[in-house]
């Protein structure tokens, strides 16, 4: 099947657009800067993992979700809070509508260069604080991008049931370099360690039993709060 992923240049993404590449035909990968404290650091990272597998990547510029929109995770919004990313403080870092948004362009671009696919890597462990990472919202936007297109492109979830730990694990077994991908919504010289993303990223790192690659501001194991979920 001829696809398109959408590739941020974080862990998920980059793991889907590695499997993509082994099950489908990759005929291009959209990134999109739309005002996030942190698109600057994970932007090269889908840049660079689209290089190695020869896939064509066009990034999108977005800037009217940071002009317009009220999130923490926007360079508009205050500071990234600190602590569990399913904690309810980690709301404020939700963009409105976001992934609408940018399965919306997707699906016009999928059509438009004749993808019969557009590849999202939404996952378990988002659904606790982002409404439009939820199966229910996928679904729904699944039917819409199928009933608004002469291509019927469909909309692929790979991940849905899958948590963070799961597809570290998945992302070895392909051969990812997880060195060459961001998570820290602080955007800082090297990941921050403490906020939402950070935590998920080093627990998802020792749950799978995987050494984690990633140099933390301040070094150290994963905060205690966040140990011993399942």
């Amino acid at each position: 099947m001829r696809a398109i992923v959408l590739v941020s240049g974080g862990m998920d993404s980059v793991t889907a657009l590695y499997q993509a590449c082994r099950e489908h035909e990759v005929i291009g990968a959209l990134s999109f800067d739309y005002g996030a404290k942190h698109n600057h650091r994970e932007l090269p990272f889908a840049k660079h993992h689209c290089e190695v597998l020869g896939v064509g990547q066009r990034v999108v510029d977005l800037g009217f979700i940071d002009a317009l929109f009220a999130s923490d995770l926007l360079r508009s919004g205050g500071a990234i809070p600190e602590g569990h990313y399913e904690e309810e403080t980690m709301k404020a870092t939700v963009v409105p509508f976001r992934n609408g948004i940018l399965l919306s362009v997707a699906c016009g671009y999928a059509e438009s260069i004749g993808a019969e696919a557009v590849v999202i890597a939404a996952h378990a462990g988002d659904h606790a604080i982002y409404p439009d990472c939820r199966e229910t919202f996928m679904a729904a936007m699944a039917a819409a991008l199928e009933a608004g297109t002469y291509a019927g492109v469909r909309l692929l979830r790979p991940f849905i049931d899958l948590r963070k730990e799961d597809i570290a694990a998945r992302g070895r077994e392909l051969g990812v370099d997880f060195s060459q991908t961001w998570s820290c919504y602080k955007g800082g010289e090297v990941h921050c360690g403490k906020c939402g993303t950070c935590v998920e990223r080093r627990e998802a790192f020792e749950i799978a039993g995987i050494a984690d690659p990633t140099p933390y501001a301040g070094g150290g194991a994963t905060p205690p709060a966040s140990r011993g979920r399942v």
